[in-house]
């Protein structure tokens, strides 16, 4: 029998989508992104400095941090204080190699920018909409910054955008909600450009393989997916 959506969406249609710039008053850059019941807050600030490694070399970092607050799902989630979880560590690596990717870092010179990702509300794709909105939040920052004189121009150079993508009875589904990551047989979460180049897939098959076609399905469908995001970014 076919997967039927909870929430009745085609299986190539995304949640509803939207950023509220502005959330809160002293970021440079600070987003309310809200995809279907999942909601993230990403702020962004910047400090002088860079890690030691590049040190001298003129070129500036981007770091990602992100957390579930304690109310963000049906059961309270802990707060991670001293040590992260290894699934906490490896989401805010993947938000931080996203966005440097659409930085050119020697145009920000010796200086990092952070970008804050806090959950508020999960049903899924927590990670996926840290990214295209924490894009979001990065760009009003470097707006910010040359506009009050402290970088010449932008270091932007690339949009980027997230999805996820997955396998339900064997058929490819955009944009999967919690229930939906849950029943998955195959799940990816991909990044891309605004010129669709690939940044990161990560996908992983929950019971048994699944077949290039099937692959070459997914991709697909990240791609209309991301092209949508990527025009949503725009429309602020």
């Amino acid at each position: 029998m076919p997967w039927q959506r909870p929430d009745n969406r085609q299986p190539d249609e995304l949640r509803p989508i939207s950023f509220e710039r502005d959330f809160t008053r002293f970021a440079l850059g600070s987003v309310l992104t809200k995809c279907g019941n999942t909601q993230v807050l990403c702020n962004v600030t910047l400090q002088e400095g860079v890690p030691k490694f590049l040190e001298g070399t003129g070129s500036g970092w981007l770091t990602a941090e992100y957390r579930m607050l304690p109310g963000a799902t049906p059961k309270r989630q802990e707060r991670e204080l001293f040590k992260l979880s290894g699934r906490t560590q490896e989401i805010q690596r993947l938000i931080g190699r996203s966005l440097r990717a659409c930085l050119d870092m020697k145009t920000l010179g010796e200086r990092t920018l952070i970008v804050d990702a806090d959950v508020l509300q999960a049903d899924a794709g927590t990670r996926t909409t840290s990214i295209t909105g924490g894009y979001v939040a990065l760009a009003d920052a470097l707006d910010k910054l040359v506009k009050k004189g402290v970088l010449e121009r932008s270091p932007l150079c690339n949009q980027v955008a997230a999805v996820s993508v997955g396998l339900l009875e064997a058929e490819p589904f955009l944009d999967l909600n919690y229930l939906e990551d849950v029943a998955a047989e195959v799940d990816f979460n991909v990044v891309m450009n605004d010129k669709l180049g690939i940044i990161e897939a990560q996908g992983t098959a929950e019971a048994g393989t699944f077949s290039r076609h099937q692959l070459n399905q997914l991709i697909d469908l990240a791609e209309k997916g991301i092209k949508e995001l990527l025009i949503a970014q725009c429309q602020l």
